[in-house]
């Protein structure tokens, strides 16, 4: 792809100096993934498929839901309805924005067992997550790979954002040796969240991300940068000398969690502001919706789509379950009941 000759869309972007023809052709030729493609993701999305970037890969393990409609910009009440996944829904939007770009969907939840194939072949990766587990995932892929990334977090009227270059600044281990202990921070189901902070640090990410694509990383803001909207508050933390050569990730380039050993036990985690958990196999699948549908109709009123097999149980919870064998248990935020539910349903 090559922007000279005349997609008018791009015109006023070409115009200025920083990008011109030259950067807007390393534009069509990149290719971004967008792992979470919530609120953060929607924005970064929304703007890498309008500034032309030529491949956008969307990886998210969720469904619409009516309350993503207050912040998550590329949903509207339909795909609440049908429970589209984020991933689908948002790619068909985009192709909408911008036919002239390839975009990927992958309805799945990030984990060691498929970081590799999913992440492949990135220039860029762009956080769009709420899960730190996901995030030192992402990080030591980054460096394994030397493929940058650009982490973001917002939550209430305030966020956060750190671009990080492997090799040249200091990786997110660097920085956080051990993720935050659980209830140590505010979330959106304690603290809510303002779509307008969303849409600053997404753009930011945005920026950054067209910087590096555009083959200009001096002219990355180079912090941890830490923005208030509701106090405007700014501050930009230098962490340029925060590189360890003792860190385990980029100084000994050991990747645990990338390479962990394979588990025996099936994951679960609490979906924030959902009541809803997250239940994911310990190993990968790939499931016959049609055929599992005959045998659960038994235990309750089911619904099945291209996507999902929806099962409304008697008790009042929803077992909603994709094709790679995950599942989502609605009406509980109880890790315990959500697993036993599965267990009790799919025998794992």
């Amino acid at each position: 792809m090559t922007a000279k000759g005349g997609d008018a869309r791009y015109a006023r972007q070409v115009r200025f100096s920083s990008i011109g023809d030259r950067g807007q052709d390393l534009l069509l030729q990149s290719h971004a993934v967008i792992v979470g493609v919530g609120a953060l993701g929607c924005v970064t999305a929304n703007h890498l498929a309008r500034a032309g970037v030529g491949k956008l890969t969307l990886i998210d393990r969720d469904i619409v839901d009516r309350s993503n409609l207050q912040r998550q910009l590329l949903y509207d009440e339909s795909d609440a309805a049908a429970a589209t996944p984020k991933s689908i829904a948002a790619a068909n939007r985009l192709r909408k924005i911008n036919s002239g770009i390839e975009v990927v969907s992958h309805v799945a939840d990030l984990v060691s067992y498929n970081a590799e194939t999913l992440l492949a072949g990135a220039d860029i990766i762009v956080d769009g997550t709420d899960n730190f587990g996901v995030r030192y995932l992402i990080n030591e892929f980054s460096v394994k790979h030397d493929v940058p990334w650009i982490y973001g977090g917002a939550v209430g009227a305030s966020g956060m954002s750190l671009t990080i270059l492997p090799g040249r600044t200091p990786c997110l281990s660097c920085l956080f040796p051990e993720p935050p202990p659980g209830g140590a921070l505010d979330t959106c189901e304690t603290a809510g969240v303002l779509s307008p902070i969303i849409d600053t640090i997404a753009s930011i990410q945005s920026m950054e991300a067209i910087k590096l694509l555009t083959g200009q990383p001096e002219a990355l803001h180079g912090s941890l940068l830490q923005i208030d909207l509701w106090q405007h508050q700014w501050q930009s933390l230098a962490v340029g000398g925060a590189r360890k050569p003792s860190c385990p990730v980029c100084g000994e380039r050991r990747f645990e969690i990338l390479d962990g050993e394979e588990s025996t036990d099936a994951m679960a985690a609490s979906l924030c502001g959902r009541n809803t958990v997250q239940v994911t196999p310990a190993r990968p699948m790939t499931l016959d919706l049609t055929l599992i549908e005959h045998r659960l109709r038994i235990a309750g009123r089911t619904e099945l789509n291209p996507y999902s097999l929806r099962l409304h149980l008697p008790d009042g919870l929803t077992f909603l379950l994709f094709e790679d064998g995950r599942a989502l248990v609605m009406g509980t935020d109880e890790s315990y009941l959500a697993r036993r539910t599965y267990a009790g349903l799919m025998g794992e």
